[in-house]
């Protein structure tokens, strides 16, 4: 859904950190998806 709002989200990278969309407001965003590593899809 390009150009459309993000929806809220929190997250944490590898080492612990956590991310929130707010951390991201004001700035361009790409979000991207994947299966399972190893899976079929």
């Amino acid at each position: 859904m390009e150009g459309k709002p993000v929806p809220g989200f929190l997250l944490q990278d590898g080492s612990g950190k956590e991310f929130s969309h707010k951390d991201f407001l004001g700035s361009w965003l790409a979000l991207f998806f994947y299966s399972k590593d190893n899976t079929s899809g």
